[in-house]
């Protein structure tokens, strides 16, 4: 088997990740996408391979509809002990926030049931139906319409693993029990509810006032030994979030074998992950054909720029503006235009088009950069072209013709050669990685002086970031800065404090 290094340049099944047992005209992309893309330079482990194919069995095994499925339910329905002694575990995903906040979720969230031996079942509300392709060969990853815990969990939730742990419900000391108990001697709860999500909409939740710190789910009980070995017990988990917390399971021991063999290449864990797993519908893929055909298929370069003002953050549009331009000329991105006619370039080779790509929710920098390369010649007779697919305005996360256009947008990024992306953003986290390409990152503003010192970054790796670095206080072994203890991790380029594989 060839690697996606050595591949074709329309390697369909992407190195081996594909299985090639789907029918393509229930999902367009799914086997048309890397046409678009260029020869990744990351190279799929087979053992990554072999692991897909056995999660694909068991899946179709344990699914919705299968007898371990019903039997599985039945306890869970019953409120009998949540102890794991069904044939098959699942965890149930629930979306939360945004599309990239969702796609960065939804794949850390498949490594942990790939790494667990779980089944992966993710509740798609209506306005999300039809949005991703079914991933998996004979099966479905839907969670059914009749499962019956899918909203109204938070951080305070009774059945949050921390609060069990606080109420005495589960113990540590329970580890090596299997008879049915918890450590004080009471059956477990049918299901356990784990949350993810970040600090700052923690503290959003005023009636958890005062237990913010200890119950961020990336920070205390999460990312231990100890821990894992009493959620493994449960049949069911719940698993809401808004991070990439996969590079968190790069710091527990009990994952470290699987996880280097499926992953020798450390900053090629989304890029794999993804484009295994998160194929557009067929609407949202109608939309990236269309687009590509018509303004960027004929270009000799593109370049995608990715804008997303933090609505609390609202960078006022000419400072913006003003950063992008200085990124793209100081790092020959664009090229400068010309004062004058003399100063323009002229030959008699044809001119090279530079088709350059805007995502963002506004009109206001298509506006102002297009008339710069409509009305101007560049001084390296380059040809600028500037598209931009929408300009929706605000995010509405929970409307699904917003929710294809976005996800049309994040493919169409990941199929530019260079890109420039936003700090912080998942959105860009996401197109970058699936892209395989290392972006250029606008950096933060200083806000006394209105400008930010330097335009852009190179980012060490297309790994997303995890903003919030896990705390790893555990029984056993305390690690206080993790990217002194594991070779493989670097500080983020946009967040100081988070944490990124790399290579």
């Amino acid at each position: 088997m060839k690697n996606a290094a050595g591949s074709a340049h329309n390697d369909r099944l992407l190195g081996g990740l594909l299985s090639p047992d789907i029918d393509e005209t229930t999902c367009h992309s799914r086997y048309k996408a890397s046409k678009h893309w260029k020869p990744s330079t990351l190279p799929v482990s087979p053992y990554l391979v072999r692991k897909l194919r056995q999660y694909e069995e068991n899946h179709r095994h344990c699914g919705p509809g299968t007898a371990p499925y019903r039997a599985a339910l039945a306890q869970l329905m019953s409120g009998a002990d949540g102890r794991n002694k069904a044939e098959c575990k699942f965890v149930v995903w629930l979306p939360v926030k945004g599309l990239g906040n969702r796609m960065l979720s939804v794949v850390s969230t498949f490594l942990y049931a790939l790494l667990t031996g779980r089944v992966i079942l993710i509740h798609q509300p209506r306005k999300m139906e039809g949005l991703f392709c079914e991933p998996f060969p004979g099966t479905s990853w839907q969670l059914p319409p009749d499962f019956p815990h899918k909203d109204g969990f938070s951080a305070g939730s009774k059945e949050s693993y921390v609060m069990m742990l606080q109420n005495g419900i589960v113990r540590y000391d329970d580890d090596g029990d299997d008879n049915g108990t918890s450590g004080g001697g009471t059956l477990l709860p049918p299901f356990v509810y784990l949350h993810l999500e970040s600090m700052k909409q923690i503290r959003r939740h005023t009636f958890f006032k005062g237990l913010e710190g200890s119950n961020f789910r990336l920070q205390n009980h999460t990312f231990c030994e100890e821990d894992h070995r009493v959620l493994d017990k449960f049949t069911w988990m719940v698993l809401q979030s808004d991070s990439y917390f996969a590079v968190a399971l790069f710091l527990m021991p009990r994952y470290k074998d699987e996880l280097d063999r499926m992953f020798p290449s450390k900053g090629a864990v989304f890029h794999h992950l993804g484009r295994y797993l998160l194929h557009p519908g067929n609407r949202a893929w109608e939309l990236v054909e269309r687009f590509y055909n018509g303004y960027l298929a004929g270009a000799d370069e593109r370049l995608g720029i990715q804008v997303r003002i933090m609505p609390y953050l609202p960078m006022p549009f000419e400072v913006m503006y003003e950063q992008i331009i200085r990124c793209t000329r100081e790092h020959d991105l664009l090229p400068q235009v010309a004062e004058y006619t003399c100063d323009a370039a002229t030959g008699k080779q044809p001119a090279k088009v530079k088709a350059v790509l805007l995502v963002l929710l506004k009109s206001e920098y298509f506006d102002k950069l297009h008339t710069l390369y409509h009305r101007n010649a560049t001084v390296t007779g380059e040809l600028v072209t500037v598209n931009q697919p929408s300009h929706d305005q605000e995010q509405q996360s929970d409307d699904l013709a917003h929710n294809e256009r976005a996800l049309a947008e994040i493919f169409l990024l990941s199929y530019c050669d260079k890109l420039v992306t936003t700090a912080r953003s998942t959105f860009g986290y996401v197109a970058h990685a699936l892209a395989g390409l290392e972006p250029w990152l606008l950096t933060s503003l200083d806000w006394i002086k209105m400008r930010a010192d330097t335009a852009c970054v190179k980012a060490a790796s297309v790994e997303p970031c995890l903003h919030q670095v896990p705390s790893l206080v555990c029984r056993t072994e305390k690690i206080l800065y993790p990217v002194t203890r594991f070779p493989f991790l670097h500080h983020c380029e946009d967040v100081p404090s988070g944490l990124k594989l790399f290579d």
